[in-house]
C-alpha cells in the first residue's frame, strides 16, 4: 500500500514538473525551479502538499502586483497630462498663425460651412494676393475713367463729386498695397494679421464696387433696357446676377449669349440653373484646363468653343430631349454636335437661374474658382431648337434677330449682387 502511494506521488511530481517546464516556456523562460530537500523517511506527497501553498510567497506576490498596478496608473495619469499640454500648445499655435476651420482643404469643391476665401477660394501667398488686388484696382480705375467721360459729356456735378471721392479711396488702397509690398520685401513679421487685413480690404473693395455701380445706374436713361452687358471683373464667390423668374419644363432648348473673357485657366461659369434635388440641371462651365462643357441633369457634353482671347464671341447651344441631340455654334458657325446628352429628360421647372456662378446647392454653394470672369450680354433662352439662319442673325446683330421666348435679356429681369456692373453693350455696336 505504501509503495502504491509513493508511485502515485512520483507520478504527480513528474506531472507538476512537466507543467512547470511548459509554463516557463510560455513566460519566456523567466520562471525558476526551487528544490526542497525531503527527509528520506518522509512522505513525498505530504511534503509536496506542505510546500504547495506558500502563504508568505503568495502575499509577497500580491503586494508586488498591487505596486505594479499603482505605478502603471501613475504613468497613465502623467501621459494624459502631457497630452493635454501638447493639445493646448497646438491650439495656441493655430490661433497665432491665423488658421481658420475649413481653410485647409486637400482637394475637391468646398461644401462645408467654414470660412470661404472670397477672392479665389484657394490659399494664396503674398504675391498672389497683391496680384489680385492690383487687378481689382485696375478694374476700378477703368470704370472711373469711363464715368469721367460720361460726366464730362453730361456735365454732372454730382457724378464728379462722387468720382473724386471714389478716386481718393482707390488712392488710399494703392498706398495700402504699396505698404504691404514694402513689408514683404523687408521681411517684417506681419503675416499673423493677414487674414484680418485681407477681410478689411475685401470689404472696402466690395463697397467701392457697389458705389461705382450706383453711379453707373445714372446712365440707364440713355440706353434701351436690353442694350447692356454685365461685367464680372474678378473671381469671387459673391459677384453674380439672379434671374427673377424660373424656367418652365422644357423638352428642347436653345441658349445663346455674347461672351468676352481672357481668364485663364478657364473662363468659369457663365450660367447655372439648379432645381430642388439637382444642382446641375443646366450648366455652362469652363473650369481649369478642361474644355467648355454643358451639363444637363448632371450629364456632360464637351463643347468645341475657344473664346478666352479677350474678344467678343457669340455662342449658342441647342438641345432636344429626343435622343439627347445637341449642337454648338460659335460666331454664327456650327462647331460641333453630338447625342445622348440626358436623353428623354426634360428640363425641370421651379429652379434658380444664376449668371456668373456655379451652384453646388439651390441658389448657393458658390465656389470662387468656378466663377465667371469677363463680360456677358444678350443672354436668351428659347424652348425650341433655333434654325441655323436664326442663330446667324443673332451672331451678326441683324435687325431680324429674335429674343428668347423663355428668357429675354432685360435689365428689369435681373437682380445683381456683389458689385457686378452694367455697361452699354459694345459687340453689336462694333459690328454695325
Amino acid at each position: 500500500m505504501q509503495s502504491t502511494k509513493k508511485g502515485i506521488c512520483w507520478r504527480l511530481f513528474l506531472f507538476f514538473y512537466a507543467f512547470l517546464e511548459s509554463s516557463s516556456q510560455d513566460f519566456g523562460g523567466q520562471t525558476q525551479f526551487i528544490c526542497t530537500s525531503v527527509p528520506k523517511d518522509m512522505d513525498i506527497c505530504a511534503a509536496t502538499l506542505q510546500n504547495s501553498v506558500p502563504g508568505d510567497d503568495l502575499k509577497t506576490t500580491v503586494m508586488q502586483l498591487r505596486e505594479t498596478v499603482l505605478q502603471q496608473k501613475e504613468t497613465i495619469m502623467n501621459q494624459k497630462e502631457t497630452i493635454r499640454e501638447l493639445t493646448s500648445k497646438l491650439a495656441r499655435c493655430e490661433s497665432q498663425s491665423g488658421i481658420e476651420p475649413g481653410d485647409a482643404r486637400p482637394g475637391g469643391r468646398r461644401k462645408d460651412g467654414g470660412t470661404k476665401n472670397t477672392m479665389g477660394d484657394v490659399s494664396r501667398g503674398p504675391a498672389d494676393t497683391l496680384t489680385q488686388l492690383s487687378q481689382t484696382l485696375q478694374s476700378l480705375k477703368q470704370r472711373l475713367e469711363n464715368l469721367e467721360q460720361f460726366s464730362r459729356s453730361n456735365n454732372s456735378v454730382q457724378a464728379n463729386s462722387l468720382k473724386d471721392l471714389l478716386q481718393s479711396k482707390i488712392d488710399d488702397l494703392e498706398k495700402q498695397v504699396l505698404s504691404r509690398v514694402n513689408s514683404i520685401e523687408e521681411g517684417k513679421p506681419g503675416l499673423r494679421n493677414e487674414t484680418e487685413q485681407r477681410g478689411r480690404v475685401e470689404s472696402t473693395l466690395t463697397s467701392l464696387h457697389q458705389r461705382i455701380t450706383d453711379l453707373e445706374k445714372g446712365q440707364r436713361e440713355n440706353r434701351p433696357l436690353d442694350k447692356f452687358q454685365l461685367t464680372f471683373p474678378l473671381r469671387t464667390n459673391y459677384m453674380y446676377a439672379k434671374v427673377k423668374k424660373s424656367l418652365p419644363e422644357m423638352y428642347a432648348l436653345t441658349v445663346c449669349m455674347w461672351l468676352k473673357s481672357n481668364a485663364s485657366p478657364g473662363v468659369g461659369t457663365p450660367f447655372s440653373y439648379a432645381v430642388p434635388g439637382q444642382a446641375n440641371e443646366l450648366v455652362l462651365i469652363e473650369w481649369g484646363n478642361n474644355p467648355m462643357e454643358i451639363l444637363i441633369n448632371d450629364k456632360v457634353a464637351k463643347l468645341p468653343f475657344l473664346i478666352n482671347d479677350g474678344k467678343w464671341h457669340h455662342i449658342c447651344v441647342t438641345w432636344t430631349t429626343r435622343d439627347g441631340v445637341w449642337e454648338a455654334f460659335q460666331d454664327g458657325v456650327k462647331r460641333g454636335s453630338g447625342e445622348n446628352l440626358a436623353p428623354y429628360h426634360p428640363i425641370k421647372p421651379q429652379g434658380l437661374l444664376i449668371l456668373g456662378q456655379e451652384q453646388d446647392t439651390l441658389g448657393g454653394g458658390f465656389d470662387a474658382t468656378q466663377a465667371f470672369v469677363g463680360d456677358l450680354a444678350n443672354f436668351h433662352i428659347w424652348d425650341r431648337k433655333l434654325s441655323v439662319g436664326e442663330i446667324y442673325n443673332l451672331a451678326t446683330c441683324s435687325s431680324k434677330a429674335q429674343v428668347g421666348n423663355v428668357f429675354a435679356w432685360m435689365e428689369t429681369s435681373l437682380d445683381i449682387y456683389g458689385g457686378a456692373s452694367k455697361w452699354t453693350f459694345e459687340a453689336c455696336r462694333q459690328l454695325n
